[in-house]
């Protein structure tokens, strides 16, 4: 018997901590293995190599993943769609455990080779394989896997179709329908247009911004936000610092850029910063100017904001890790005064990256901005575009796909709830086509 079977292991509560199973009869295919980042209080700078994964899982910090000792079969392939921590967080420490290769885009695979070097408590000597949007990969003799390209608030990301004897099971996290991409190109319409007429079993997808109205704007509105707001902060001479995700490739482009025609000299500081930055430049997804200064430990950081104090602020543009508020990290360092660079009046900070949303989060974000405003700096917030589609990017979705079943993942209850309610007007009937899934839930679809 080859019936659809999902198991919803994380991310069905919450932001975070994304890791599904869909099993066809005896093959299975695990679909992310993420953290839940506000439970470690930290975002992309998170150093968790030397936990054990029970601590983690205790925490609710990675998925609990010993409900799969329950499900009858072998894991084919461990699939990630993009390389966000919420997504390949948790593949170090419980990837071990199962005998499959983890499949991956190139970019996405370059970070979990990463993950997997620094780990401390396990080994994962699963194989790791490269594959592009575009391609695809017979994993068992009834199961076939193919990427199509989407777009997501970092590179190379895609959606992944099984082709399975009981029809196409379509999982969606994460995506934006981006058809203006600064980088990288747009999502392959035509594509989930044919996919669509080939006939979809089951479309899985994110909900985060399900209950916002429209559609979201393009990263090009970012990028022209970004050079608005920063060429306005001209006017005066001061210190001006950004801040946003390291994981968002375009976006440290378009800043980068914009620094050029400022006339300073972009710096981007953080442990993450020099991550993500560094292997997008080394896999060719970026072009970096020779200007360009890249400091990832606190020593270099500490060493760099003493000669950028000592030359003058207005010369420079430190792009900084801390958006969220998070110990520990550059900016909150600063507001701290922890550093040489000091807040004087007028200076600027612009965030471009919206807080998580969820409640540590929002009040990390809060406290660190009233702490910038008493040292005298300047909040330019809202500078951002999200990476996630909202309600009428869903909706074109569903309508492009026509899925016979639609599961809701990657958001917590009310997410799950506003996705529901848009897919109801487009004909779905929540018990019967549309199905609400929590953590540890299994759902088989005959």
């Amino acid at each position: 018997m080859d019936d659809i079977g999902i198991v919803a292991v994380g991310g069905y509560n919450e932001m975070g901590r994304n890791m599904t199973a869909v099993h066809i009869g005896d093959d299975i295919v695990i679909f992310d293995m993420g953290l839940r980042l506000d439970r470690m209080q930290i975002h992309e700078d998170v150093e968790i190599e030397r936990m054990h994964s029970l601590d983690l899982i205790r925490m609710g910090a990675i998925p609990d993943d010993t409900v799969m000792k329950e499900v009858p079969g072998t894991v084919r392939a461990i699939v990630c769609t993009h390389g966000h921590l919420d997504h390949i967080g948790a593949i170090s420490k419980l990837a071990h455990r199962y005998r499959a290769p983890i499949i991956a885009t190139p970019y996405t695979i370059g970070l979990i080779r990463q993950l997997i070097k620094s780990e401390r408590k396990f080994s994962a000597e699963n194989k790791l394989i490269e594959m592009n949007a575009g391609d695809t990969r017979e994993i068992s003799p009834k199961i076939s896997m193919e990427f199509i390209r989407v777009q997501h608030s970092t590179v190379d990301c895609v959606f992944v179709a099984l082709h399975t004897p009981k029809g196409i099971v379509i999982y969606a996290n994460d995506f934006k329908m981006d058809r203006t991409p600064t980088l990288g190109m747009p999502p392959d319409i035509q594509r989930l247009k044919q996919l669509g007429k080939e006939g979809v079993a089951l479309l899985i997808t994110e909900s985060t911004n399900a209950a916002i109205s429209g559609k979201t704007p393009s990263e090009r509105i970012a990028k022209d936000l970004l050079h608005d707001v920063l060429i306005g902060t001209e006017e005066t001479e001061s210190g001006v610092i950004v801040t946003t995700f390291s994981s968002h490739i375009a976006r440290i482009d378009s800043i980068i850029k914009v620094a050029g025609k400022m006339g300073r000299i972009p710096v981007l500081m953080g442990r993450s910063m020099d991550k993500y930055v560094k292997l997008a430049k080394k896999m060719g997804y970026v072009e970096l100017p020779e200007n360009l200064e890249i400091y990832g430990t606190k020593k270099t950081i500490d060493k760099a904001f003493a000669r950028i104090a000592s030359a003058g602020k207005e010369k420079y543009l430190p792009i900084v890790t801390g958006h969220q508020g998070e110990p520990g990290a550059v900016l909150e360092r600063i507001s701290m005064d922890g550093t040489n660079y000091k807040i004087e009046k007028g200076d600027k900070v612009v965030f471009s990256a919206n807080p998580i949303p969820t409640p540590g989060t929002i009040a990390n974000r809060h406290a660190l901005e009233t702490k910038l405003k008493m040292r005298g700096s300047r909040i330019y917030d809202g500078i951002h575009v999200s990476g996630h589609a909202c309600k009428e990017d869903h909706w074109e979705l569903l309508r492009v796909l026509s899925p016979d079943y639609v599961i809701p993942s990657h958001g917590n209850i009310v997410m799950h709830g506003s996705y529901i309610e848009m897919a109801e007007d487009a004909g779905y009937v929540l018990g019967d086509t549309i199905h609400l899934l929590r953590n540890g839930e299994e759902l088989i679809l005959g």
